[in-house]
């Protein structure tokens, strides 16, 4: 099996039984074409020589998340190959991922959230791209999903009555997930100006760039990431602000209102618990912040200078 075969293979592969997402479709393909242009055998003859020395000349340049994640497409492929019995054996077998510093969530504030959301709405010619992206970003932060997630969506997806949105997540798991009044509103104000016979099947969320008479585009994840953009820099929101962002809000938010830890869990659609703690961490990161600017001891403590006695 030559590469240009094996890959294709492979991309359908992860696109019919695996379920992931085209962003991590395109990031694994990527990688094999690195291994392949690096100066590596045919597929079928690759060996554990040969995958630490494409590594190691990543090394220098790649950060260990992205080290980690070359290698796990290094992974599902061979393993893909020895399934299909294209080889005996997966070269990548034993090799350690690179160990990368898990960072926290960083949540935005609920004040920006609102300064972000609450922006006032465009009139004319440029009202129907608010609408859009107004529903855009209450489903963001409302219902926590993935950006890919989002653009995926079809108009047949939500369910205003009812108030909630069908999801298919990673490896095409399914999930219901509630909508907010907010997300609710400013889904049907979007929807009631696109009205027309056959909309349900229609993506969600559409370019608005198409020429008169054409298919709806569906709004790519890079589209969704800029219109975000856009708006928190109209808002004046310093830091940067993208979907995931938004995402870590929602469950952070939860949270902090007092949702349970499972709960939180299914409606991000998390395979394991362990994902979802992350946010306990952030949570008491935060409990300490507040208490250390509210608590009158707390500010004494702080504020005091040592003494040179011994305690």
């Amino acid at each position: 099996m030559k590469w240009p075969d094996a890959l294709a293979g492979f991309a359908r592969y992860l696109r019919s039984e695996r379920g992931y997402s085209e962003h991590t479709q395109r990031a694994y393909l990527a990688d094999l074409r690195q291994l392949a242009e690096h100066g590596a055998r045919s597929p079928a003859r690759v060996d554990a020589d040969d995958v630490r020395a494409f590594l190691a000349a990543q090394h220098r340049s790649r950060s260990p998340a992205t080290l980690g994640r070359k290698l796990a497409a290094l992974r599902t492929f061979f393993r893909w190959l020895v399934r299909e019995g294209a080889r005996e054996a997966d070269p990548t077998l034993g090799l350690p991922a690179p160990r990368a510093p898990r960072a926290l969530p960083r949540p935005i504030a609920v004040d920006d959230v609102s300064a972000l959301l609450d922006a006032p709405p465009a009139a004319g010619a440029a009202a129907r791209g608010a609408l859009r992206d107004q529903a855009l970003f209450e489903l963001m932060y409302g219902a926590g999903l993935r950006v890919g997630e989002i653009v995926a969506l079809d108009v047949r997806d939500l369910d205003l009555v009812q108030g909630e949105v069908r999801v298919w997540g990673k490896g095409g798991k399914e999930r219901v997930v509630p909508l907010p009044k907010a997300a609710r509103d400013a889904l049907r104000a979007y929807l009631d100006e696109r009205r027309a016979p056959g909309v349900l099947a229609e993506p969600l969320f559409v370019s608005l760039n198409a020429t008169r008479g054409m298919k709806p585009q569906r709004l790519g994840v890079r589209d969704a990431r800029r219109r975000l953009r856009k708006r928190a820099l109209e808002a004046g929101l310093a830091g940067r602000i993208h979907p995931h962002r938004m995402r870590h809000s929602y469950a952070t938010h939860l949270l902090d209102m007092g949702a349970d830890l499972r709960a939180i869990q299914e409606l991000l659609g998390h395979a394991s618990l362990s994902t979802t703690q992350r946010y306990t961490a952030v949570s008491a990161e935060r409990l300490v912040a507040v208490y250390d600017q509210a608590h009158p001891r707390a500010k004494r403590g702080r504020s005091r200078a040592p003494s040179g006695d011994a305690p």
